[in-house]
């Protein structure tokens, strides 16, 4: 018995008996069967164990049976079989291990289904959307452009949304770990009602210049402090924290140019000097003059003769600053080679209002054709300080006819241009797939060109606006590559050609 109740246990043995077997067992036996029935649950001991039936009494001849006649033997009725001690019970346990298993079979096979249909969907009810934290960009920036405009909608791989936390640096502070990272407090302006804010930013696009010569403008303990959080950027922090000193930028330029020779890089010569007491003299007149880290413009003085000359120098002492020296190119307009991602775009600056500075007072700008000489430049600067995602390579054409590189800006770069939306989108773009690669590890191209429906394409490369007639008679196109020539120094001016561009 519990040999067979261990086997009926078995959800795999019951499973294997055939269809009806179980109903067939448990259907009772009709009343008028026999009992010589194969399906007799008695077995044969059972039945030897019976008693014999007894006959019936004869009947009495005084009932009135015929004398002489023998009574007709009544016919003996069909043995009774008793049923076998504890065939009920056995029954009983039988079908009650048949309806256990069946149980567990059902109540394994709904639990199965329903796993099934839930990894399908298909259990009726849409499956809850799966919350994903939004990546924070800490934009560096002034307020003249609203970043979150251009990210609004953005996701990183479809998934996760993109929170823009925009500030300058004089606006924000933080604080980095080694374990936690960086977190930045921000002062933002509610209600007429300064109030700190503070985050953890996932990424960081730095626009705004993060070292001046300004007094309360050096801003490199917060770059050392978003690269000790590991913050990563687009730029990189190491590259913004190296383009805080031109010199140090210049250094790297002039490795460039002993590498690929003077043809294919024209450097501009310059003299470094650590303070002011090297500066004695100058090899040669005119020069330009350019104290400590400035940019735009700013810090920079041309000398025409020795005693303006010292002059400068004794200014120099009073700032307590490095100063560089180059020879004045006497230029005809200013190139500008830009590259953002993949996109690169090449513009011509030409002073109007006769001001050494082409970008002091009013100048004319336009787009000109991208040469393989000037995609040269900007692609060589660009693989400095481990790759720069956005910058753009400075360069004066002389009256000579030869080219002067002079400056390489970082991602800190003004935009200039009829495109500076489009360029604007480009960063975007930019900084969404350099976010997608470092946060997520997926690795997506960055377009070349971006289209907007209301911003006009730019013009072909290879044509370029009319241009204003300078003083000058019939000055050459600027869109054909010129043959390369060696860097050689200007001659000196005539002093009525010197008068003119003085006036």
């Amino acid at each position: 018995m519990n040999y067979l109740r261990r086997r009926l246990s078995d959800s795999s043995f019951v499973a294997n008996l055939p269809n009806g077997y179980m109903m067939d067992l448990q259907r009772p036996t009709p009343a008028g069967s026999s009992t010589s029935s194969t399906s007799s649950p008695a077995s044969p001991a059972t039945e030897r164990r019976q008693p014999p039936s007894v006959p019936p009494p004869a009947s009495n001849p005084a009932l009135g049976a015929a004398p002489g006649v023998a009574p007709s033997p009544a016919p003996s009725p069909a043995p009774i079989t008793a049923p076998a001690p504890g065939a009920g019970g056995f029954l009983s346990s039988f079908s009650s291990v048949v309806k256990s298993a069946q149980m567990a079979q059902n109540v394994a096979a709904a639990a199965h289904a329903k796993s099934v249909a839930a990894a399908a969907g298909g259990s009726g009810q849409p499956p809850k959307p799966v919350v994903r934290k939004p990546k924070i960009l800490l934009v560096i920036d002034d307020q003249h452009t609203d970043w979150a405009k251009f990210f609004r909608g953005k996701k990183l791989n479809g998934e996760y949304e993109i929170r823009v936390e925009q500030a300058e640096f004089s606006e924000i502070n933080l604080a980095s770990y080694v374990n936690s990272g960086c977190m930045v407090d921000m002062q933002v302006n509610k209600g007429g009602t300064r109030v700190v804010r503070s985050f953890k930013p996932d990424f960081v696009l730095v626009r705004q210049h993060a070292y001046s010569m300004v007094p309360g403008e050096d801003f490199r303990n917060l770059v050392i402090g978003l690269h000790f959080g590991g913050v990563p950027g687009s730029n990189s922090l190491f590259s913004i924290y190296n383009f805080c000193s031109k010199p140090w930028v210049f250094s790297q330029m002039i490795k460039l140019y002993h590498s690929l020779g003077p043809e294919k890089f024209p450097l501009n010569e310059q003299t470094f000097y650590p303070n002011h007491t090297q500066m004695v003299t100058s090899p040669s007149y005119p020069v330009v003059i350019k104290m400590g880290h400035a940019h735009a413009g700013m810090g920079k003085i041309k000398v025409e003769n020795q005693q303006d000359f010292q002059d400068i120098t004794s200014v120099v002492a009073l700032a307590g600053t490095y100063a560089t020296t180059e020879p004045y190119v006497r230029s005809k307009y200013d190139i500008r080679i830009q590259k953002i991602g993949n996109n690169y775009k090449a513009y011509m600056r030409t002073s109007i209002s006769g001001n050494w500075k082409a970008n002091t007072g009013s100048a004319m700008l336009e787009q000109i054709a991208m040469t393989d000489r000037y995609r040269l430049w900007v692609d060589s600067c660009a693989e400095m300080f481990g790759g720069l995602d956005i910058c753009a390579v400075k360069a004066v054409h002389g009256k000579d006819g030869n080219d002067y590189i002079i400056e390489v800006m970082d991602s800190s770069m003004p935009l200039i241009g009829e495109h500076v939306q489009e360029d604007k989108q480009l960063i975007t773009e930019l900084v969404i797939n350099k976010m997608t690669q470092v946060l997520l590890g997926v690795s997506t191209p960055q377009p070349s060109s971006v289209k907007q429906g209301d911003t006009t394409p730019p013009p072909p490369l290879h044509l370029s606006r009319p241009r204003v007639p300078l003083s000058e008679p019939d000055p050459p196109p600027p869109h054909p590559a010129r043959p390369s020539s060696p860097v050689r120094s200007p001659p000196p001016p005539g002093p009525a050609l010197l008068n003119r561009r003085l006036s």
